[in-house]
């Protein structure tokens, strides 16, 4: 089985541009979110002592199945090299990952809350003919409704992952985390890149960061979202507008914790 790592954070956060850059490298694999999060939370449930058969589960047998989905999914990995598996929701399971994979390290990519709302604006108001499972597929909702609902801390697109996120920071696995900042991974491609191979042991690959292929239509279009995960050609800053409240910004502005050395106790990676 290859490596396995995981790519987590928040959204509109430079995931999709991140994984769009690591599968050049003919050894890794990497792309959207994958249903691996899912399955692993679904079979965890069905081994628990409380399940008819949980008394057939011990701690080695519920590392090997759950191994098992990973190697599955990713049979057709080449087997000297890296999976890259992304879900949001990884930050809040990293002792389970670690218990499986001890040298999995975490790859968490962040933006401010107020641009990434602002990217989800703009998506949204690039398709206006759509409804978005975003939003549980509803039409009509405010503006303020709809950051209220991305913010919420049980469900929302955003507010969700955000605490997952702080979890792991302030948790005893931080130092498995690697933090991207999506503008640096934008202005500075290759520093980030060099400083990721070195974190992960891995030998350098020159990127073609001139030339990225990446675009996922059919996922997006079943989420109401086309062109949600289309990565521009070119790896550079990009001339961002502001289209919402400049309240929002305000509101969100100290949410960015990993921007703050003071904040940053278990001296967590931030590149």
């Amino acid at each position: 089985m290859a490596k396995v790592h995981v790519i987590s954070g928040l959204p509109r956060s430079g995931s999709t541009l991140l994984s769009a850059i690591l599968q050049q490298n003919p050894r890794f694999v990497a792309g959207i979110a994958s249903p691996i999060h899912d399955l692993v939370v679904t079979m965890l449930d069905q081994m628990n002592p409380s399940r008819e058969f949980g008394a057939f589960f011990d701690e080695a047998r519920r590392r090997r199945l759950l191994r098992g989905i990973f190697e599955a999914f990713y049979a057709d990995a080449p087997a000297d090299g890296v999976v890259f598996d992304t879900n949001r929701m990884w930050t809040g399971k990293i002792p389970l990952l670690r218990a499986l994979y001890p040298d999995l390290r975490v790859i968490c990519c962040v933006r401010e809350i107020g641009w990434i709302i602002n990217s989800i604006e703009r998506m949204l108001r690039a398709n206006p003919l759509q409804t978005s499972r975003l939003f549980e597929f509803k039409s009509g909702t405010s503006f303020y409704a709809r950051v209220q609902s991305l913010m919420h801390t049980d469900f929302g697109n955003i507010g969700l992952a955000l605490g997952e996120f702080r979890e792991a920071w302030y948790g005893e696995e931080a130092a498995s985390l690697i933090v991207v900042q999506y503008d640096s991974l934008a202005r500075d491609p290759k520093a980030v890149l060099d400083r990721i191979y070195a974190e992960l042991g891995e030998p350098p690959f020159q990127h073609d960061l001139g030339r990225i292929d990446y675009d996922e239509p059919e996922y997006d279009r079943l989420i109401g979202m086309p062109g949600l995960h289309r990565v521009a050609p070119k790896v550079e800053p990009q001339a961002r507008e502001a289209i919402i409240p400049p309240e929002i910004f305000t509101r969100y502005a100290e949410a960015a914790f990993w921007a703050r050395p003071r904040e940053n106790p278990r001296n967590v990676l931030v590149l």
